[in-house]
């Protein structure tokens, strides 16, 4: 018993270490606020041997290096043998923009293994994914996108493919870097090809407005009454046919509360029938939508979770058949289907499955948004923490924080603009808007991967990997970088 007594008293916390790797999963991973993980360590400390716990500006610092030793300077990530593509980084990037309180808009670049479905299970979360890149722009264009992405490429490497939504302004950095001779596969998102093959096929349909219509005043008439609990779901105008089925599929089910027959006056089914306005009128709208829509909702659930391989593609060709052959929706597919298929052939990931959905970095990017801004949703401070919200954090993590030196961070983040900072400038004092100019002036973010002869930091990161296996030989970017060196050689040689 003493000698248990004795082990007992033995402190959990032996090192700043520790404190940095318990404050760094209380953040990223139980997704507490700063301040709540201050007063978590304060109360809890004195159990693990904890005599003073870091204060939320400490904390944030925390957040801050992390995101900088994942980035600036990184080494090398481990990575698949590609035979389809030897010369690439064996890696698919998927990029996409996003917006924040502010003119600045945000791009980010996340890299995921493009044998990711034969060496994890399920679909590829914020743990699979390295965000390499992250940068923000009063505004992007396909030129700019490329510009940016040839920086990181430099470093990094030329990835085998690029996951993306449907915009164009990314379609056109894909296209300008392959005709800038860096070509990758271009690989389109399922959920924004799914949601503009039936944009293509309903939004035009002389019933949708209707049925927009009756849906919002059915919404009026159900709140703050005793039928509140069968009111339809918020779905954003913004990229409505991304959710527009939750909509139609809860038409469909609230409709079928209304069987035809006489209802008894006063009775529920007569409050129900009252405050469905027009939606009986759109039940071949919402009948012939939901015939579309739903296989192509199993299909991609099937290829999120398995990604696109031959024996995928098969099980979605037989959820299709209930769609007509000569439906747009049902061609459009087979055609996207069948283009994306030649490619994880040519990638030699035909057997395992091609990710093919960018779901990640917009999970990224909400989580981003959420979680540790407050109230002012700054593009900079948001991106600054992307790359700490990627990957799993380890004790090797927590030693890299802390040792980023003060004038590091101060060096990165030290000089970006805050509408934080803005706001307690300006609003108190009238008559200084156009320092708001000065101020803004070239002070966004940018973090790209350093090359070996840009620091002589003795930082050195090399970033844990999510998977276990490995299909073919580990390569990193140093023999990357020499054969990559070789081959230049021998073009400019043979070009001689």
């Amino acid at each position: 018993m003493k000698q248990r007594e004795r082990q007992a008293m033995i402190p959990v916390i032996g090192s700043k270490v520790d404190v940095v790797l318990i404050a760094l999963q209380l953040f990223l991973i139980a997704r507490i606020g700063f301040r709540a993980v201050s007063r978590v360590l304060g109360v809890l400390g004195k159990h693990f041997g904890l005599t003073k716990a870091p204060c939320p500006q400490t904390i944030i610092n925390w957040i801050a290096r992390l995101s900088i030793t994942r980035i600036q300077h990184m080494t090398h990530l481990a990575r698949s043998h590609v035979s389809g593509d030897p010369f690439s980084n064996g890696f698919l990037w998927i990029i996409d923009t996003s917006i924040a309180l502010g003119a600045g808009k945000i791009l980010a670049v996340l890299a995921l293994n493009v044998c990711h479905h034969h060496l994890g299970n399920g679909a590829p979360s914020l743990q699979s994914v390295h965000c390499i890149a992250v940068s923000v722009a009063i505004s992007w264009t396909g030129d700019a996108i490329a510009d940016f992405l040839q920086k990181v490429i430099a470093v990094s490497g030329r990835p085998v493919g690029f996951i993306k939504d449907g915009g164009s302004d990314l379609a056109k950095a894909v296209r300008v870097l392959g005709e800038r001779g860096f070509p990758s596969h271009s690989i389109d998102d399922i959920s924004h090809m799914i949601a503009n093959l039936l944009k293509h096929e309903y939004g035009n349909h002389p019933l949708l407005a209707v049925f927009m219509s009756a849906c919002g005043k059915a919404s009026q008439k159900l709140k703050q009454t005793i039928l509140a609990c069968l009111a339809p779901p918020k779905v954003s105008t913004k990229a409505r046919f991304m959710n527009l089925h939750r909509l139609v599929l809860w038409a469909d089910r609230l409709l079928k509360h209304s069987p035809v027959g006489r209802a008894a006056k006063g009775s529920l089914i007569a409050k129900l029938r009252a405050s469905l306005d027009q939606l009986p009128a759109c039940k071949t709208f919402i009948s012939r939508f939901l015939r579309d829509a739903a296989p192509l909702l199993e299909c991609q659930k099937i290829l999120k979770v398995k990604g696109l391989s031959s024996k995928t593609s098969k099980e979605c060709e037989s959820l299709i058949e209930v769609i007509p052959p000569s439906s747009p929706v049902r061609i459009g597919f087979k055609k996207w289907s069948k283009k994306h298929l030649k490619i994880a052939e040519t990638l030699g990931v035909a057997d395992t499955g091609l990710p093919i959905s960018s779901d990640t970095i917009e999970s990224l990017f909400g989580v981003a948004k959420r979680h540790g801004t407050g109230e002012t949703k700054d593009a900079n401070r948001i991106a600054a923490r992307l790359p700490a919200l990627c990957g799993q954090v380890t004790e090797e993590d927590a030693r890299r924080v802390l040792e980023v030196s003060v004038a590091q961070e101060e060096e990165v983040m030290g000089s970006l603009s805050s509408l934080t900072k803005q706001r307690r400038q300006i609003l108190p004092n009238p008559g200084c808007l156009d320092n708001m100019i000065l101020s803004d002036t070239n002070q966004n973010l940018e973090l790209i991967p350093m090359s070996k002869n840009r620091s002589k930091s003795p930082i050195i990161l090399n970033i844990s990997e999510h998977y276990t296996k490995t299909k073919g030989p580990v390569i990193s970017l140093k023999n990357r970088n020499i054969d990559h060196a070789r081959s230049r050689s021998l073009e400019l040689t043979m070009a001689g």
